[in-house]
């Protein structure tokens, strides 16, 4: 294994500053491909333990965040628990540098593990290996031995929980990315087929690159999960706004919102319209696309808000039209002005007739309801040939245009 890293380099390290605190601080280790299955036998399983513990505790120095710092190590069945105390300068909880240092050696202890007993055994162990962590504050050394085990505890339901101490990692990082600013907006063009030039652009949120999230769908996923989605939502709207630089006359500007956030009565359009002033644009230029990353559970809510906003000059898209939640329950119940259709009916649909009647059935229904369809995923030429055939008014995709810093 790697010597022991450096703290106190980087976010929140443990470097010197006044006001020395203690702290105890115990790292859950739970390796749960060891419990019995079909396809292992009861002495290859308890090979596999034995040859995981010795692992383990020759590893165990490699989790202690520096060498003058004393760890001690305890088995619960096949779990290993290390423990340790330490003094911080920093004002804040360590935890997430604790975290951080955890999860960096638990990886390099997995691999580090499965390759070796590929190379001795030829076996391949499955599972995982989880990580966890307990960290408290102690007035004095001689506090220790009585929040050992709360700290265990801490440690056990950390390693249990989903992701376990790479979920806090996550969020810790979610909360940067907010406070920050971090994210920033990308701009799609959407062009009138009618009359061949842009008609308008969707704002796309980005990240930068990272080590927590794959990118914006794994980003906002989590902020349902935690709770942190309004923010993360008001965030994306108001960014896509400041990004767009100037629009042409008759030209959109396409935002999305999640249909929950439709339901939160925290949802206002107040920020919005201050934001479009400064930049000399007015709410009739302003395309709300709902996108429904779950299904709606209040539509009268949700209609209520929609009325309200389109009394204002908003107008309202439904998103993916054709794939996922987006039924058509959403387009007759919020009676969208643009219904704009997922890729999965776009991609090929010059030679699949069954895609060609679901446009068709489509463009009927838009007409009946006074909305106009965008075709999303555009990537060949022959798609946008049957589109223009077919009379479809707007369309988007890489063959179009790939998103972009907004044009100058």
């Amino acid at each position: 294994m790697e010597q022991h890293e450096v703290w106190g380099s980087g976010r929140r390290g443990l470097s010197a500053q006044p006001q020395r605190r203690n702290y105890l601080a115990v790292i859950g280790l739970m390796w749960d491909g060891t419990s019995p299955d079909a396809k292992t036998s009861k002495t290859e399983r308890g090979e596999l333990q034995q040859a995981w513990a010795s692992f383990a505790e020759r590893s165990i120095g490699d989790f202690v965040p520096s060498s003058d710092v004393r760890g001690q190590h305890q088995w619960l069945a096949n779990d290993l628990f290390i423990s340790f105390q330490f003094h911080s300068n920093d004002e804040e909880h360590p935890e997430y540098e604790l975290s951080a240092h955890a999860v960096r050696t638990a990886n390099r202890l997995e691999l580090a593990f499965r390759e070796e007993r590929e190379r001795l055994s030829g076996f391949h162990p499955g599972g995982k290996l989880r990580v966890g962590l307990g960290a408290l504050a102690c007035e004095s050394e001689s506090c220790v031995d009585g929040l050992y085990y709360e700290a265990l505890k801490q440690a056990i339901v950390n390693a249990q929980v989903e992701g376990g101490a790479e979920r806090l990692l996550r969020d810790s990082y979610f909360k940067e990315l907010l406070t920050a600013r971090s994210l920033y907006p990308v701009y799609q063009p959407i062009f009138s087929l009618k009359q061949g030039e842009v008609f308008g652009y969707e704002a796309l949120t980005r990240l930068p690159v990272n080590n927590y999230f794959r990118g914006p769908m794994d980003l906002f996923r989590f902020a349902e999960e935690s709770g942190g989605v309004y923010r993360l939502d008001r965030l994306a709207r108001e960014l896509a706004i400041d990004g767009c630089l100037r629009l042409g006359q008759g030209q959109k500007l396409f935002i999305n919102v999640m249909a929950q956030i439709m339901e939160d009565p925290r949802f206002s359009p107040g920020r919005t319209i201050s934001l479009l002033e400064e930049h000399h644009l007015s709410p009739h230029q302003v395309v709300f696309e709902i996108t429904e990353r779950s299904s709606i559970e209040d539509y009268p809510s949700v209609k209520k808000a929609l009325q309200h906003y389109r009394s204002q000059g908003y107008r309202i898209a439904i998103d993916d039209v054709g794939a996922g939640y987006s039924s058509l329950q959403s387009i007759v119940e919020l009676r969208p002005d643009y219904m704009k259709v997922d890729r999965s009916i776009i991609q090929n649909i010059h030679k699949d007739e069954v895609k060609e009647h679901i446009l068709t059935t489509l463009q009927d229904v838009a007409g009946k309801i006074g909305a106009e369809l965008i075709a999303e995923g555009i990537e060949r030429k022959e798609e946008l040939d049957k589109l223009l055939h077919m009379g479809i008014p707007f369309a988007q995709g890489y063959l179009l245009g790939r998103p972009a810093p907004f044009p100058s």
